[in-house]
């Protein structure tokens, strides 16, 4: 059975203006969690293992498991190389790339995920001159190869935002995503969430990607501060992780018990 075309339901709902409701995936594996996963509760998830020692394939089982169930899965690249884009996408229904900061590698990154399988000097004519090969070309690659892919790069730096304009202008670019810690770092205030700065620039992202009708957003562990970024206007939303989420849940419940 083909897998369904969740990735382009969920950039049509970009495209509607929708706000969009995900977490990350980075530890668990076995697909029978997502049994657990309440209906109508995610629109995607982020599978990622920056911080494991997992490897991206092992997330596959899970990745089928979510699309029987309708939830779109987004792989978060190890590397910031295209070859790596396009392998995750020819995998996934999209990728969510780190630390994108400068416009001409942000276009060979959106080229990877949304021209495949174009290369070489084919791919060059066409972000330079919008040259294909063919009109049946641009038909397949547009229409059909890619038009279940999302593409999401990484705004976790100040130079990222300076460039954020632009990179919002590239085809191919359906949301961009801040990285908290990364940026707060870059900023000399690391891990300050609630800091004015971090408050000020999050409303200046999602203000400049709503120009150019590309979704944003912000990754948060704590509801308040995800809630904040939802009332500036962020329509990516990606709130905790599949481990905090777990944490929390026992803690509560095994805390309330203690009291009696």
């Amino acid at each position: 059975m083909p897998v369904p075309q969740l990735g382009k339901a969920l950039k049509d709902k970009l495209v509607r203006g929708d706000t969009v409701f995900g977490t990350f995936i980075s530890h668990a594996v076995n697909p029978a969690f997502v049994d657990l996963v309440p209906d109508n509760s995610l629109d995607f998830v982020i599978v990622s293992a920056e911080h494991t020692a997992l490897d991206l394939a092992e997330f596959l089982p899970v990745r089928y498991a979510l699309a029987a169930k309708g939830i779109a899965t987004l792989a978060r690249t190890h590397s910031r190389e295209p070859d790596d884009v396009a392998k995750v996408c020819d995998t996934y229904d999209g990728a969510v790339v780190p630390y994108v900061e400068e416009v001409e590698h942000c276009k060979r990154l959106a080229a990877a995920a949304v021209y495949r399988p174009l290369k070489g000097h084919a791919l060059d004519r066409v972000l330079a001159d919008g040259k294909w090969p063919s009109d049946r070309t641009r038909k397949y690659v547009t229409e059909e190869r890619c038009a279940n892919t999302v593409f999401v790069p990484m705004i976790e730096s100040l130079r990222g935002i300076e460039n954020l304009d632009a990179i919002c202008s590239i085809p191919g670019v359906n949301a961009v995503f801040v990285g908290p810690n990364d940026l707060t770092t870059t900023m000399g205030i690391p891990n300050d969430y609630d800091h004015p700065d971090l408050i000020a620039l999050l409303a200046k992202i999602i203000g400049t990607a709503d120009r150019r009708h590309v979704a944003a957003g912000c990754w948060f562990g704590k509801r308040e501060q995800t809630l904040r970024t939802m009332r500036q206007g962020a329509r990516f939303v990606v709130f905790s992780n599949d481990g905090a989420l777990l944490k929390e849940a026992i803690e509560q419940s095994f805390s309330a018990l203690r009291k009696g």
